[in-house]
Protein backbone atom coordinates (compact mmCIF):
# COMPACT_ATOMS: atom_id res chain seq x y z
CA UNK A 1 0.00 0.00 0.00
CA UNK A 2 1.29 3.51 -1.07
CA UNK A 3 0.12 5.89 1.61
CA UNK A 4 0.58 9.68 1.98
CA UNK A 5 -0.74 10.96 4.75
CA UNK A 6 0.07 14.54 3.69
CA UNK A 7 -2.16 13.90 0.63
CA UNK A 8 -4.46 11.71 2.79
CA UNK A 9 -4.68 15.14 5.32
CA UNK A 10 -5.40 17.57 2.41
CA UNK A 11 -8.12 15.16 1.00
CA UNK A 12 -10.06 14.40 4.05
CA UNK A 13 -9.15 17.39 6.31
CA UNK A 14 -12.51 17.16 8.35
CA UNK A 15 -11.82 13.48 8.97
CA UNK A 16 -8.37 12.58 9.75
CA UNK A 17 -6.85 12.81 13.66
CA UNK A 18 -3.04 13.61 13.59
CA UNK A 19 -0.82 11.57 16.12
CA UNK A 20 1.40 13.54 17.60
CA UNK A 21 5.19 13.37 16.08
CA UNK A 22 6.96 10.56 18.87
CA UNK A 23 7.10 7.30 16.92
CA UNK A 24 9.86 6.05 14.88
CA UNK A 25 10.14 3.60 11.78
CA UNK A 26 11.45 0.27 12.43
CA UNK A 27 9.60 -2.31 10.02
CA UNK A 28 10.91 -3.00 6.46
CA UNK A 29 7.65 -1.57 5.16
CA UNK A 30 7.34 2.18 6.44
CA UNK A 31 4.06 3.23 4.49
CA UNK A 32 0.99 0.71 5.45
CA UNK A 33 -2.45 1.54 6.97
CA UNK A 34 -5.65 -0.65 7.46
CA UNK A 35 -8.05 -1.45 9.80
CA UNK A 36 -7.51 -0.86 14.06
CA UNK A 37 -7.26 -3.65 16.60
CA UNK A 38 -6.52 -2.53 20.15
CA UNK A 39 -4.37 -3.90 22.42
CA UNK A 40 -3.56 -2.36 26.41
CA UNK A 41 -1.12 -3.69 28.13
CA UNK A 42 1.89 -2.61 30.65
CA UNK A 43 5.39 -4.42 30.27
CA UNK A 44 3.61 -7.56 29.24
CA UNK A 45 3.21 -8.73 25.50
CA UNK A 46 0.91 -11.61 26.44
CA UNK A 47 -2.19 -10.20 24.07
CA UNK A 48 0.36 -9.05 21.53
CA UNK A 49 1.69 -12.58 21.04
CA UNK A 50 -1.98 -14.26 20.99
CA UNK A 51 -3.22 -11.72 18.23
CA UNK A 52 -0.33 -12.03 16.16
CA UNK A 53 -1.13 -15.56 15.61
CA UNK A 54 -4.61 -14.62 14.12
CA UNK A 55 -5.49 -13.73 11.06
CA UNK A 56 -4.76 -9.73 10.19
CA UNK A 57 -6.51 -9.33 6.98
CA UNK A 58 -4.30 -6.25 6.78
CA UNK A 59 -5.24 -4.30 9.58
CA UNK A 60 -2.88 -2.89 12.51
CA UNK A 61 -1.94 -4.07 15.18
CA UNK A 62 -2.31 -0.75 18.09
CA UNK A 63 -0.47 -1.29 21.17
CA UNK A 64 -1.05 0.50 24.15
CA UNK A 65 1.80 -0.14 26.36
CA UNK A 66 1.74 3.11 28.59
CA UNK A 67 4.80 4.31 26.78
CA UNK A 68 7.12 2.38 28.82
CA UNK A 69 10.39 2.40 27.92
CA UNK A 70 11.88 -0.53 30.33
CA UNK A 71 10.87 -3.78 27.93
CA UNK A 72 9.95 -4.70 24.80
CA UNK A 73 6.55 -5.26 23.53
CA UNK A 74 7.50 -6.66 20.03
CA UNK A 75 10.46 -8.67 19.07
CA UNK A 76 11.24 -10.52 15.85
CA UNK A 77 9.60 -13.66 16.50
CA UNK A 78 6.14 -11.91 16.93
CA UNK A 79 6.73 -9.40 13.97
CA UNK A 80 7.11 -12.80 11.47
CA UNK A 81 4.21 -14.42 13.16
CA UNK A 82 1.84 -11.71 12.20
CA UNK A 83 3.86 -10.82 9.21
CA UNK A 84 2.88 -14.82 7.88
CA UNK A 85 -0.60 -14.07 9.19
CA UNK A 86 -1.31 -11.18 7.05
CA UNK A 87 -1.25 -8.07 9.46
CA UNK A 88 0.10 -5.07 8.17
CA UNK A 89 1.74 -3.62 11.10
CA UNK A 90 2.10 -2.42 14.67
CA UNK A 91 1.98 0.81 16.38
CA UNK A 92 3.35 0.27 19.82
CA UNK A 93 3.19 2.93 22.09
CA UNK A 94 6.56 1.23 23.96
CA UNK A 95 9.54 -0.20 22.75
CA UNK A 96 10.28 -3.05 20.53
CA UNK A 97 13.92 -5.23 20.02
CA UNK A 98 15.84 -7.11 17.35
CA UNK A 99 15.39 -4.20 15.74
CA UNK A 100 17.57 -5.14 12.42
CA UNK A 101 15.76 -8.50 11.63
CA UNK A 102 11.94 -6.63 11.81
CA UNK A 103 13.78 -3.63 9.97
CA UNK A 104 14.36 -6.84 7.11
CA UNK A 105 10.82 -7.68 6.99
CA UNK A 106 8.00 -6.47 5.11
CA UNK A 107 5.97 -5.42 7.73
CA UNK A 108 5.18 -2.00 9.05
CA UNK A 109 6.21 -1.34 12.80
CA UNK A 110 5.97 2.19 14.90
CA UNK A 111 7.35 2.61 18.32
CA UNK A 112 8.73 5.05 20.37
CA UNK A 113 12.01 3.42 20.84
CA UNK A 114 13.93 0.35 21.29
CA UNK A 115 15.47 -1.93 24.66
CA UNK A 116 16.77 -5.36 24.41
CA UNK A 117 14.87 -6.83 27.30
CA UNK A 118 11.64 -8.63 26.68
CA UNK A 119 8.96 -9.12 28.95
CA UNK A 120 7.79 -11.37 31.27
CA UNK A 121 4.34 -13.08 29.93
CA UNK A 122 1.54 -12.97 32.74
CA UNK A 123 -1.42 -13.49 30.21
CA UNK A 124 -2.31 -9.60 31.30
CA UNK A 125 -3.76 -6.63 28.70
CA UNK A 126 -7.05 -6.20 27.42
CA UNK A 127 -7.81 -6.58 23.92
CA UNK A 128 -10.29 -4.29 21.19
CA UNK A 129 -10.68 -1.32 23.88
CA UNK A 130 -10.41 2.15 23.31
CA UNK A 131 -6.70 3.30 23.90
CA UNK A 132 -5.61 7.03 24.18
CA UNK A 133 -1.91 8.22 23.48
CA UNK A 134 -0.06 10.59 21.13
CA UNK A 135 -2.99 12.68 21.28
CA UNK A 136 -5.43 10.55 19.85
CA UNK A 137 -8.35 7.90 20.56
CA UNK A 138 -7.67 4.74 19.08
CA UNK A 139 -11.16 2.72 18.77
CA UNK A 140 -11.09 -0.84 17.52
CA UNK A 141 -12.66 -0.73 13.91
CA UNK A 142 -11.11 2.77 13.16
CA UNK A 143 -8.55 3.06 10.36
CA UNK A 144 -5.00 4.20 10.55
CA UNK A 145 -2.60 5.29 7.92
CA UNK A 146 1.11 5.68 8.59
CA UNK A 147 3.85 6.85 6.73
CA UNK A 148 8.00 8.30 7.11
CA UNK A 149 5.89 11.61 7.42
CA UNK A 150 3.49 10.84 10.35
CA UNK A 151 0.47 8.87 11.77
CA UNK A 152 -3.10 9.55 10.58
CA UNK A 153 -6.51 8.28 12.45
CA UNK A 154 -10.02 8.36 11.09
CA UNK A 155 -13.86 6.57 11.64
CA UNK A 156 -14.12 5.77 7.82
CA UNK A 157 -11.87 4.05 5.50
CA UNK A 158 -9.86 6.62 3.30
CA UNK A 159 -7.99 3.99 0.73
CA UNK A 160 -7.93 0.51 0.10
CA UNK A 161 -6.12 -1.68 1.89
CA UNK A 162 -4.48 -4.05 -0.26
CA UNK A 163 -0.75 -3.81 -1.64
Amino acid sequence: MNISTPDLCDAYPDLVKIVDPIFRNYGGKSSFGGEIVTIKCFEDNSRVKESAGTKGEDKVMVVDGGGSLNKALLGDLIALTALKNGWAGFIIYGCIRDVEPIGAMKIGVKALNSIPLKTQRKGEGENNVQITFGGVNFNPGEFVYCDETGIIVSSEPLIKTED
